[in-house]
């Protein structure tokens, strides 16, 4: 069996390691590109009969995140994301307050303190064909 040199055993390992490199990278680039993305999440949601919000009710929906009203006008709908940096805004009574920066709104979405100087987005609200709310998020 040959002896091999310094030189070449230094040149061998070198480039073996260069390779293992470069397959490690190569293998992290194919697990990047394969991400598969969450689904987008719904447009509308259908939150069930109408019976189930009477008048004069107030219904948070923290899985969307909104709030449902339905007052003598017909049913609002509003965000509770709020409009300064999008964080989940919390019910203080009737008003709401964001927990990240302390904009506070109105029971009608209105800003009453900043930094915050955008309303809370309003969202569609209709009945179906038979009877449900329907929450339209566009």
């Amino acid at each position: 069996m040959k002896k091999i040199s310094r030189r070449d055993f230094l040149k061998l390992a070198g480039d073996s390691l260069l390779g293992l490199s470069f397959l490690a990278g190569l293998a992290g680039l194919i697990r990047f590109l394969s991400y598969d993305m969450d689904p987008a999440p719904p447009s509308q949601y259908d939150l069930g009969p109408m019976e189930d919000f009477p008048p004069g009710s107030r219904t948070l929906l923290m899985h969307i995140p909104a709030v449902l009203i339905h007052d003598k006008s017909g049913y609002l709908a509003m965000s509770l994301i709020c409009t300064h940096l999008g964080c989940t805004v919390e019910q203080k009574g009737r008003d709401y307050e964001c927990p990240c920066h302390g904009s506070k709104y109105d029971e009608k979405g209105y800003v009453t303190r900043g930094p915050s100087n955008t309303p809370l987005k309003k969202l569609r609200v209709e009945i179906n064909e038979i009877g449900n709310v329907i929450l339209h998020m566009d």
